[in-house]
């Protein structure tokens, strides 16, 4: 997950025109190798209509938008087969990602992670620093109901400014 260095995954609106203009010409981020290790993405609404609004959609692999307010019905066709939409809590989507045989989940969207995390279903997690201040918007992390330690595993800085730091939840 990206987020500014002010601790912000989008503005209030859920734009992403921030991390768009960043030149990242010739920075393998390793995206496409991190969406192969993964079965299956979580995100909610505010991530998927953004996600929407882009020229091409990102993901090879089935999506899961967490929702109360979108049904199967706000999923654009070319779509339907790789995007469900449910109403699910992490622990009960968790079970159901066990029973269909998947490990390893994507959870994308601040609010989401957040909800992941009190729940205590997400073991370990890469955060992108992007060098940009905003001031306000979504947060990546909010109140919690108990700190949660984590273990540094890597970091990885790249010309553009941009720091991937790799961590283990403990």
């Amino acid at each position: 997950m990206a987020m500014t260095l002010d601790g912000f995954v989008a503005r209030k609106d859920h734009a992403l025109d921030w991390l768009m203009k960043l030149d990242t010409e010739g920075e393998d981020h390793g995206f496409t190798e991190f969406q192969v290790s993964t079965d299956v993405i979580v995100m909610g609404t505010g991530s998927f209509k953004t996600i929407l609004g882009f020229d091409e959609w990102v993901y090879q692999k089935p999506v899961v938008v967490l929702s109360k307010s979108l049904t199967d019905s706000d999923v654009p066709g070319h779509l339907k087969e790789t995007v469900e939409i449910s109403r699910l809590s992490p622990g009960e989507l968790m079970a159901e990602f066990k029973r269909r045989g998947y490990d390893r989940v994507y959870v994308d969207g601040g609010a989401i992670i957040r909800s992941f995390l009190r729940a205590g279903h997400i073991a370990d997690m890469k955060v992108t620093i992007v060098p940009v201040l905003i001031g306000e918007g979504i947060r990546m992390f909010g109140e919690l109901d108990k700190d949660i330690d984590l273990e540094l595993l890597d970091v990885t800085h790249f010309k553009s400014g941009l720091v991937d730091m790799r961590y283990k939840v403990s």
